[in-house]
């Protein structure tokens, strides 16, 4: 599978691959390219409806260019903790936060969201998120702030009274279990089709499947999330010979 960025002709094939309607997937597999490259690539250069190949092209010079002017000459990349590889860790950072904007959230909620997650201490302070994502202080404030009213962080102050942010791990759950009542409502509002378009009849049929197989889905999602929600707050064990 091929390595390095996307060439101006894998991004004009990706443009009319989305033009005819393909999945990233199948996109992905035509180019011999990781799913999640397209992904990240599509989502961060205007998604599926305005992607255009040599705007995106162009994008991708500006912020390499960006990064060569913002390294000092002859630095290396920050040591990572753990002997992580520095590049390896940022286009996972990358897709994470693609994942986190398919899924709604905007751009710099999704950073800040992915970087809470990323970071082993769990939590961040407004100046560390701002160092590390080379934003403004105003962003980062905007960005805690949205993200608080979504209930996906939470504000703690440390032993130097230092407000820190926290990713709230509890979120995933919450979020599983709204999916399982919203499925539960589309199963009920499907019931209710049965008597309206009268029983036996074959749209009622239909309609009857549907709400018994989105109740099964629903009830499934409830109780593995009630029986996995622990692993949420699982701690790392420790080696039994005291090294990290």
């Amino acid at each position: 599978m091929p390595g390095g960025r996307l060439t101006q002709q894998e991004r004009q094939q990706i443009a009319l691959g989305l033009g005819d309607g393909l999945a990233y997937a199948e996109i992905a597999r035509r180019l011999d390219r990781p799913t999640s490259t397209i992904t990240r690539e599509v989502m961060r250069n205007g998604g599926p409806t305005a992607y255009r190949a040599d705007l995106a092209h162009r994008a991708t010079e500006r912020r390499a260019h960006r990064r060569r002017q913002a390294a000092p000459r002859g630095a290396e990349a920050p040591a990572q903790a753990h002997g992580r590889d520095a590049e390896a860790v940022r286009e996972y950072e990358e897709t994470f936060t693609t994942l986190l904007m398919s899924q709604g959230l905007p751009k710099m909620m999704a950073r800040v969201l992915t970087c809470l997650y990323t970071t082993d201490e769990g939590s961040l302070t407004a100046s560390e998120l701002v160092q590390r994502l080379q934003v403004s202080p105003a962003s980062i404030s905007k960005a805690i702030a949205f993200l608080e009213s979504q209930g996906l962080v939470a504000r703690q102050r440390d032993e130097g009274r230092r407000e820190r942010y926290v990713a709230d791990d509890d979120v995933w759950y919450q979020s599983m279990m709204a999916s399982a009542r919203g499925t539960a409502q589309l199963a009920e509002t499907a019931r209710q089709g049965v008597g309206v378009l009268g029983p036996g009849t074959p749209a009622a049929v239909r309609l009857e499947n549907i709400s018994r197989f989105v109740d099964f889905v629903s009830e499934s999602i409830a109780r593995a999330a009630d029986q996995a929600r622990d692993v949420l707050h699982t701690k790392p064990e420790t080696p039994s010979d005291g090294s990290a």
